[in-house]
Protein backbone atom coordinates (compact mmCIF):
# COMPACT_ATOMS: atom_id res chain seq x y z
CA UNK A 1 0.00 0.00 0.00
CA UNK A 2 1.79 3.55 -0.84
CA UNK A 3 1.53 6.31 1.02
CA UNK A 4 1.27 9.76 -0.21
CA UNK A 5 4.81 10.27 0.19
CA UNK A 6 7.63 8.13 1.76
CA UNK A 7 10.64 8.54 3.72
CA UNK A 8 14.05 7.33 2.96
CA UNK A 9 13.90 4.02 3.52
CA UNK A 10 10.54 3.22 2.65
CA UNK A 11 11.25 4.57 -0.69
CA UNK A 12 14.73 2.55 -1.09
CA UNK A 13 12.64 -0.81 0.40
CA UNK A 14 9.91 -0.15 -2.04
CA UNK A 15 12.49 0.30 -4.62
CA UNK A 16 14.87 -2.90 -3.63
CA UNK A 17 17.41 -0.34 -3.25
CA UNK A 18 19.63 0.54 0.10
CA UNK A 19 18.93 4.10 1.56
CA UNK A 20 22.76 5.15 0.38
CA UNK A 21 21.94 4.73 -3.19
CA UNK A 22 18.58 6.33 -3.11
CA UNK A 23 20.69 9.04 -1.66
CA UNK A 24 23.33 8.96 -4.19
CA UNK A 25 20.66 9.26 -7.00
CA UNK A 26 19.08 11.97 -5.41
CA UNK A 27 22.71 13.90 -4.97
CA UNK A 28 23.21 13.89 -8.57
CA UNK A 29 19.83 14.35 -9.46
CA UNK A 30 18.31 11.32 -10.74
CA UNK A 31 15.53 11.81 -8.95
CA UNK A 32 14.23 15.10 -6.84
CA UNK A 33 12.88 14.06 -3.83
CA UNK A 34 10.42 16.60 -1.80
CA UNK A 35 12.03 18.33 1.12
CA UNK A 36 9.93 18.41 4.02
CA UNK A 37 9.51 22.36 5.33
CA UNK A 38 9.17 21.04 8.78
CA UNK A 39 11.68 18.31 9.19
CA UNK A 40 13.69 18.95 6.45
CA UNK A 41 13.39 14.99 5.40
CA UNK A 42 13.66 14.29 1.78
CA UNK A 43 10.14 12.66 1.08
CA UNK A 44 9.45 10.19 -2.16
CA UNK A 45 6.00 10.08 -4.00
CA UNK A 46 5.01 6.70 -6.01
CA UNK A 47 6.35 8.55 -8.76
CA UNK A 48 10.14 9.13 -7.89
CA UNK A 49 9.61 4.91 -6.43
CA UNK A 50 8.87 3.99 -9.72
CA UNK A 51 11.92 6.07 -11.11
CA UNK A 52 14.29 4.48 -8.58
CA UNK A 53 13.47 1.03 -9.48
CA UNK A 54 13.56 2.05 -13.38
CA UNK A 55 16.90 3.21 -12.80
CA UNK A 56 17.76 0.19 -10.28
CA UNK A 57 16.77 -1.97 -13.27
CA UNK A 58 18.99 -0.33 -15.93
CA UNK A 59 22.27 -0.15 -13.31
CA UNK A 60 21.77 -4.03 -13.03
CA UNK A 61 22.01 -4.39 -16.84
CA UNK A 62 25.01 -2.50 -16.60
CA UNK A 63 23.98 1.22 -17.72
CA UNK A 64 26.12 3.79 -16.78
CA UNK A 65 24.58 6.67 -14.54
CA UNK A 66 24.46 9.01 -17.42
CA UNK A 67 23.07 6.32 -20.10
CA UNK A 68 20.22 6.25 -16.81
CA UNK A 69 19.60 9.81 -17.19
CA UNK A 70 19.48 9.46 -20.68
CA UNK A 71 17.08 6.33 -20.01
CA UNK A 72 15.14 8.57 -17.21
CA UNK A 73 14.27 11.40 -19.94
CA UNK A 74 13.02 9.15 -22.09
CA UNK A 75 11.27 7.04 -19.87
CA UNK A 76 9.57 10.57 -19.00
CA UNK A 77 9.20 11.39 -22.44
CA UNK A 78 6.10 9.87 -23.78
CA UNK A 79 6.52 11.54 -27.06
CA UNK A 80 10.18 9.49 -27.62
CA UNK A 81 11.13 7.71 -30.49
CA UNK A 82 11.44 4.34 -29.49
CA UNK A 83 14.53 3.81 -31.98
CA UNK A 84 17.42 6.29 -29.67
CA UNK A 85 16.31 3.93 -26.80
CA UNK A 86 16.59 0.85 -29.05
CA UNK A 87 19.98 2.08 -29.93
CA UNK A 88 20.78 2.94 -26.67
CA UNK A 89 20.07 -1.18 -25.38
CA UNK A 90 21.49 -2.16 -28.86
CA UNK A 91 25.08 -0.41 -27.90
CA UNK A 92 24.48 -1.87 -24.01
CA UNK A 93 24.05 -5.34 -25.41
CA UNK A 94 27.63 -5.16 -27.69
CA UNK A 95 29.20 -3.91 -24.30
CA UNK A 96 27.90 -7.10 -22.94
CA UNK A 97 29.02 -9.13 -25.81
CA UNK A 98 32.40 -7.83 -25.72
CA UNK A 99 32.57 -8.39 -21.69
CA UNK A 100 31.33 -12.28 -22.22
CA UNK A 101 33.80 -12.68 -24.53
CA UNK A 102 36.51 -11.43 -22.24
CA UNK A 103 35.23 -13.19 -19.12
CA UNK A 104 35.90 -16.71 -21.27
CA UNK A 105 39.02 -15.94 -22.56
CA UNK A 106 39.59 -15.49 -18.59
CA UNK A 107 37.96 -18.21 -17.67
CA UNK A 108 40.32 -20.48 -20.33
CA UNK A 109 43.22 -18.84 -18.95
CA UNK A 110 42.70 -19.37 -15.45
CA UNK A 111 41.24 -23.08 -16.50
CA UNK A 112 44.65 -23.60 -18.09
CA UNK A 113 46.96 -21.78 -15.11
CA UNK A 114 44.60 -23.79 -12.27
CA UNK A 115 45.17 -27.42 -14.13
CA UNK A 116 48.94 -26.57 -14.76
CA UNK A 117 49.31 -26.26 -10.73
CA UNK A 118 49.71 -29.35 -8.53
CA UNK A 119 48.37 -28.13 -5.59
CA UNK A 120 51.09 -29.41 -3.23
CA UNK A 121 53.15 -28.60 -0.78
CA UNK A 122 55.71 -27.49 -2.79
CA UNK A 123 56.31 -23.60 -3.67
CA UNK A 124 56.15 -23.78 -7.29
CA UNK A 125 53.58 -22.50 -8.57
CA UNK A 126 52.29 -22.30 -12.04
CA UNK A 127 49.15 -20.33 -11.25
CA UNK A 128 51.42 -17.04 -9.60
CA UNK A 129 53.68 -17.41 -12.60
CA UNK A 130 51.26 -16.85 -14.77
CA UNK A 131 49.67 -13.83 -12.67
CA UNK A 132 53.09 -12.02 -12.57
CA UNK A 133 53.94 -12.59 -16.50
CA UNK A 134 50.46 -11.21 -17.45
CA UNK A 135 50.86 -8.12 -14.68
CA UNK A 136 53.78 -7.55 -17.08
CA UNK A 137 52.31 -7.37 -20.30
Amino acid sequence: MWSPEMKIGEAASAAGLTIKTVRYYANIGLVTPHISAGTGYRNYLETDVAKLKFVGTARRFNFSIEECRELLGLYEDKNRPSRVVKRLALNKLDDIETRLTELKDLKQELEALVNACDGDDRPNCPIIDGLVKRSIE
